[in-house]
C-alpha cells in the first residue's frame, strides 16, 4: 500500500510517498515550491495543484499530513493553517483517508524522541528506508517522516492486514467460542 506524507508551508511543501512492507521503500520524495512575491491565494492554489497532482499520479491509499505546530507567530500559524486547509480538501476530495499527526509525534515515531532535531530524522529516515543518502531538502524529509509515522501506527498496520485478508480472500472469521 502506498502512503503519501506531507509537510504543509505555504513557502515550501514537503511530501514523500512511502510503500509499505518489509522493509518500508521510498517512491518518491520532493517539494511543492510557491513564489513568495505571488499572492497568497495564488500561493494556495499552487499547494493545491501540487497535492492533486501527487494524488492523482501515485493514487495513495493513505495521506498523513503533518498537523499545525504552534509559531510564536500568531500570522505564521494561521498562514500554515490556510496551506494544510488546501491539502486536507484536496485529500478529501480524492477519498483518500487522511491521517493528522502532531510534529512531536512524528519526530518520536521516527527517532524515539518528540524533541528530534532534522538531523536526527533525517538520520533515521535514512536507516529506517535503508537509503544512501537523507531526503533532501529537509521539508521531503518531513513528508518522507509523516508517511512513515502512519505505515507504523498500530491501528494502520491493523486496518492494512485487515484488507490484505479481505482482498487474498481469507478475511478473519468471527470466533464462535464463547468468551467464558
Amino acid at each position: 500500500m502506498l502512503i503519501l506524507g506531507i509537510d504543509p508551508g505555504t513557502a515550501v511543501t514537503g511530501y514523500g510517498v512511502v510503500r509499505t512492507g518489509a522493509p518500508h521503500l521510498l517512491v518518491e520524495c520532493g517539494v511543492i515550491r510557491t513564489k513568495a512575491d505571488r499572492p497568497l491565494p495564488s500561493r494556495l492554489k499552487d499547494i493545491s495543484d501540487g497535492v492533486r497532482e501527487l494524488l492523482a499520479r501515485h493514487r495513495p491509499d493513505a495521506m498523513a499530513v503533518e498537523d499545525v505546530f504552534y509559531a510564536r507567530n500568531v500570522r505564521t500559524t494561521i498562514v500554515l493553517g490556510h496551506a494544510r486547509g488546501v491539502i486536507l480538501l484536496a485529500g478529501e476530495e480524492a477519498g483518500v483517508p487522511i491521517h493528522e499527526y502532531p510534529p512531536a509525534e512524528i519526530k518520536k515515531a521516527i527517532t524515539g524522541t518528540g524533541n528530534a532535531t532534522k538531523t536526527q530524522v533525517q538520520f533515521m529516515i535514512t536507516k529506517l528506508l535503508r537509503l544512501k543518502s537523507a531526503p533532501q531538502p529537509a521539508d521531503a524529509a518531513d513528508g518522507v517522516a509523516a508517511a512513515l509515522t502512519c505505515a507504523m501506527r498500530q491501528p494502520f498496520a491493523d486496518a492494512l492486514a485487515a484488507r490484505a485478508a479481505r482482498m487474498a480472500g481469507t478475511a478473519a472469521r468471527p470466533s464462535t467460542r464463547s468468551a467464558r
